[in-house]
C-alpha cells in the first residue's frame, strides 16, 4: 500500500514517541540507551509495528527500500550527534504472511521483505566495501564524490569542474572514502524441513556492517531482508535469467535448541494426556519402525536416543554431553540401514549419510575457495548440520580410517575443531550419533569373540554409549514369526504393523519433551546407579578384569535421564535407573563378557581384546623370548608350538598372536620357521 513521505515520517516519529504507551515509550529508551552504549542498531519488532500501525507496516514490507531510509531519518534526527551514516534500523519478526521457506521464494517477492528461516552453509571473510568513492581529477585537482550502489565500481564519467571537463584521468582517494564492512554468507534449508530426499536448497545473503561476522557455519538463523537479483551472465553473454540474492537488513542467531515444530493447543494437550499412560514407553518403543519385527532392545535404546539426557555445563566450565552414541552391528539383512531411515524420518533434525559416500570434510567441515570473494570460506558438514538432533551414519566401517578419526572430537566434545588455509574454528556438533556396520567378513563368526569381528578402532568403539551384536541365526520358532510379520506387511494388513503412536505426533511429542522438560536425578535414582556401578567394579577387582569405567556410568546417567524426559517426568525416579540397567545389562551380556572366563572386561571396547586375551599374548611373547635364548637362529616356531600347547595355549591362538605381534613389530621372521623378538637397543 502506497502512503507518502510525510505519512511515513510523522508514523515512525509518532511510534518511536509512543509505543507502547507515552509515558513509557520502549523505543525512545532504546535509542537513549544507543546514546550510552555507542550502538549503531535499533532493532523493532514488526509485531509492534502492526499493532501500532498496519499501514506503515505494509508499506515496510512492501517497498522497503523506500520506508527503510525514512525510519532511518528519524533515528538520525534523535541521535545527531553520531555519524548519520552509521546509524540503522533493522527489522525483525514479519508476520507470517511474508515468512518463507528458501525453496518458496519466487519472482513475486522481488525487491519485497521476506524473512526465513535457515542454517549457514558458508561463511565468507568479512571484507571492506566501497560506499563513498572520493576521486581527485589528475588535471585541476578537482576532488570528486560519488555514492556508489550496487555491484558495479562507479569512476566519474568527466570532471565537474567547468575549466578543466576532461574525462579523465581520475585518481581514487582510498584515504578519504568511506568503507563499510561486507560479508557474504550462503544459507541453506534446516535439515528437519525436508522430507522426501529432497536436496536442500541454498540462498545467498549479504551481510553489511555491524551485523556481519554474527553467524558462524552451522548456525541456525532468522534472517530478515529485501530479495534482489543479479543477472547471469555466462561466458560473457548475458543471459534472461537472474540470480536472487537476500539483502539483510536484520539476523537473529538461535542459540538455544529452539525447534521450529509448531504444536497446537489441543496437541499440547494430547501430548500431555499421552505421557500419563503407564505404558507410554512401551508404546513409543512399539512405533519405531514397526515394520521391523524384534530388535526391541534396540529401539528401546533409540527411543532414549531420541529423547536424550540433559546437557549440562559444570560450575568450573566443564561441560556434560546429554546425547547418547549408539553402534550397530549385525549381519546382513537384519534391517540396520532401515532402522536408520526410519531415526532420519523420525527426529526433529536429522542427517543421513553411508560408508564409502561420506569423507571428513562432508561429516565435519571443509575449506573450500570461495567462487564468489575468491578468498577461501568454511562450510558446514553432516555433523554440524545435524546439531541438537541425530546423524545417522550407515556402513561406519566403510568409511576410510582417516576420515573415522574425525567423528571422535563429535561423539565426546560434541565441537568440530578445524585449522585449514589459516582458518581456525570450534563449530557445534551437538548430535547424537546413530551408526550401524557390518563384521568383517560380512558375517559374525560363533567360535570367536565377537568385538574382534568389528573392524572399527577401539578408539571409536569406546565413545559409544550403546553397543548392538545384531546375529541371524536360524531358529524355526522365530523365523516363523519373521515371516509372519513380513508377509503381513505385504498382504496389506496394514492394522498389524500400525505405529501406536502416529509418526507425526511423536516427533512432535519428542520436540515437546525436550524443549519443556530438564530431569533431574533423584536421590532414590542415584543411589540404585551407584550400587550397580560399585558391585560391578568390586566384581573386577576379584577378576583382576576392568568390568565398567566412569564414561559408562555416565551413560547410564544419560539414559535414565532420557527415560524419564520420554514420560514428561522432570525426576528421574528408581524405575527409570532399574530399567537402564537391565537394558544395559542386556548389551554387555552380549558384547563385554569374556568368553573364556565368563566375566565382563570393559576392556575388550577400550582395547579390542578381553584381559585374559592381552595376558595370554603376554605369556607368547615370553615364551617366544625363552626359545630365542636357546637358539642362535631364532626361536623354531614348531618349538614354540610345543611349549605353548604345554602351558594350554592353543596352536590356534598362537598363530593369531604371532600374527599381531608381526603387526606390532615386536616379532619378526628371520627366516622360515624361525622368530625372533625385537630387541630395542638405547
Amino acid at each position: 500500500m502506497a502512503i507518502d513521505y510525510d505519512t511515513m515520517l510523522s508514523g515512525f516519529r509518532d511510534f518511536f514517541d509512543s509505543f507502547p504507551d507515552v509515558a513509557a515509550p520502549l523505543y525512545r529508551d532504546r535509542i537513549e540507551e544507543m546514546k550510552r552504549e555507542g550502538k549503531k542498531s535499533l532493532v523493532i519488532d514488526c509485531d509492534h509495528l502492526i499493532t501500532y500501525d498496519q499501514t506503515l507496516y505494509e508499506a515496510l514490507v512492501s517497498d522497503p527500500q523506500t520506508v527503510i531510509p525514512v525510519a532511518e531519518q528519524v533515528l538520525q534526527e534523535l541521535i545527531s550527534e553520531q555519524d548519520p551514516h552509521l546509524l540503522h534500523v533493522r527489522f525483525l519478526n514479519l508476520d507470517s504472511t511474508m515468512q518463507r521457506e528458501i525453496r518458496a521464494i519466487r519472482s513475486s517477492d522481488i525487491h519485497k521483505l521476506i524473512q526465513t528461516s535457515a542454517i549457514v552453509g558458508r561463511t565468507s571473510e568479512v571484507k571492506p566495501e566501497i560506499v563513498e568513492a572520493v576521486f581527485e581529477c589528475e588535471r585541476c585537482g578537482e576532488i570528486i564524490f560519488i555514492t556508489q550502489g550496487g555491484t558495479n565500481f562507479k569512476k566519474p564519467t568527466a570532471c565537474p569542474n567547468p575549466a578543466c571537463g576532461k574525462s579523465g584521468p581520475f585518481k581514487l582517494l582510498e584515504e578519504q572514502s568511506r568503507f563499510i564492512d561486507w560479508q557474504l554468507i550462503k544459507v541453506q534449508e534446516r535439515p528437519e524441513t525436508l522430507r522426501g530426499g529432497r536436496m536442500p536448497q541454498h540462498l545467498n545473503c549479504l551481510l553489511r556492517e555491524d551485523i556481519v561476522d554474527v553467524a558462524q557455519a552451522g548456525s541456525r538463523i532468522v534472517i530478515t531482508g529485501i530479495l534482489k537479483t543479479v543477472q547471469d551472465i555466462q561466458f560473457k553473454i548475458i543471459k534472461t535469467t537472474f540470480s536472487k540474492y537476500l539483502d539483510v537488513i536484520g539476523i537473529e542467531v538461535m542459540e538455544k535448541e529452539v525447534d521450529d515444530i509448531d504444536i497446537t493447543d489441543e496437541e499440547e494437550a494430547l501430548i500431555l494426556s499421552m505421557s500419563q499412560d503407564p505404558q507410554i514407553v512401551a508404546k513409543v518403543v512399539g512405533s519405531i519402525s514397526p515394520s521391523i519385527y524384534g530388535h526391541n532392545d534396540v529401539k528401546e535404546a533409540i527411543a532414549l536416543q531420541l529423547f536424550s539426557g540433559v546437557r549440562r555445563t559444570l560450575p568450573d566450565g566443564t561441560r556434560l554431553r546429554g546425547d547418547s552414541n549408539i553402534l550397530m552391528v549385525g549381519d546382513p539383512g537384519v534391517a540396520k540401514s532401515q532402522l536408520l531411515q526410519y531415526v532420519t524420518r523420525l527426529a526433529p533434525r536429522s542427517v543421513y549419510t553411508s560408508g564409502k559416500g561420506t569423507s571428513s570434510a562432508g561429516l565435519t567441515a571443509a575449506v573450500i575457495r570461495d567462487e564468489t570473494t575468491g578468498g577461501w570460506a568454511l562450510e558446514a558438514g553432516a555433523l554440524v548440520l545435524a546439531d541438537g538432533g541425530v546423524a545417522c551414519i550407515d556402513e561406519i566401517d566403510k568409511m576410510t580410517p582417516d576420515d573415522r578419526s574425525s567423528v571422535h572430537e563429535a561423539m565426546e566434545q560434541q565441537t568440530i575443531s578445524i585449522a585449514k588455509a589459516g582458518i581456525v574454528a570450534t563449530l557445534n556438533a551437538r548430535a547424537s550419533i546413530l551408526a550401524a556396520a557390518n563384521p568383517k567378513l560380512g558375517r559374525f563368526d560363533n567360535y570367536k569373540n565377537e568385538l574382534e569381528q568389528i573392524d572399527l578402532p577401539p578408539s571409536l568403539m569406546s565413545r559409544f554409549d550403546l553397543i548392538f551384536i545384531l546375529k541371524d541365526i536360524p531358529n524355526e520358532l522365530e523365523d516363523g514369526r519373521i515371516a509372519t510379520h513380513i508377509l503381513d506387511a505385504r498382504s496389506g494388513h496394514d492394522e498389524k504393523i500400525a505405529p501406536l503412536i502416529e509418526p507425526d505426533i511423536l516427533l512432535k511429542y519428542i520436540s515437546f519433551a525436550k524443549r519443556t522438560v530438564e530431569p533431574d536425578l533423584s536421590k532414590e535414582a542415584s543411589e540404585t546407579l551407584h550400587k550397580y556401578y560399585v558391585s560391578i567394579r568390586r566384581q573386577g577387582s576379584e577378576g583382576g578384569a576392568v568390568p565398567i569405567t566412569a564414561r559408562q556410568l555416565e551413560a547410564l546417567v544419560r539414559l535414565s535421564e532420557a527415560r524419564a524426559r520420554l514420560r514428561l517426568s522432570h525426576i528421574v525416579t528408581r524405575q527409570d535407573a532399574e530399567a537402564t540397567i537391565t537394558l544395559y545389562n542386556s548389551m554387555i551380556e552380549k558384547v563385554m563378557k569374556d568368553k573364556e572366563t565368563g566375566n565382563m572386561d570393559v576392556d575388550i571396547i577400550m582395547t579390542g581384546k578381553p584381559k585374559s586375551q592381552r595376558d595370554k599374548i603376554v605369556q607368547v611373547t615370553q615364551l617366544i623370548e625363552q626359545v630365542e635364548s636357546e637358539h642362535e637362529e631364532g626361536a623354531p616356531y614348531e618349538e614354540v608350538q610345543k611349549r605353548a600347547k604345554e602351558i594350554g595355549i592353543s596352536k590356534e591362538f598362537l598363530a593369531r598372536a604371532v600374527e599381531e605381534l608381526k603387526r606390532g613389530g615386536e616379532v619378526f621372521e628371520p627366516r622360515a620357521g624361525y622368530i625372533k623378538t625385537v630387541k630395542t637397543t638405547f
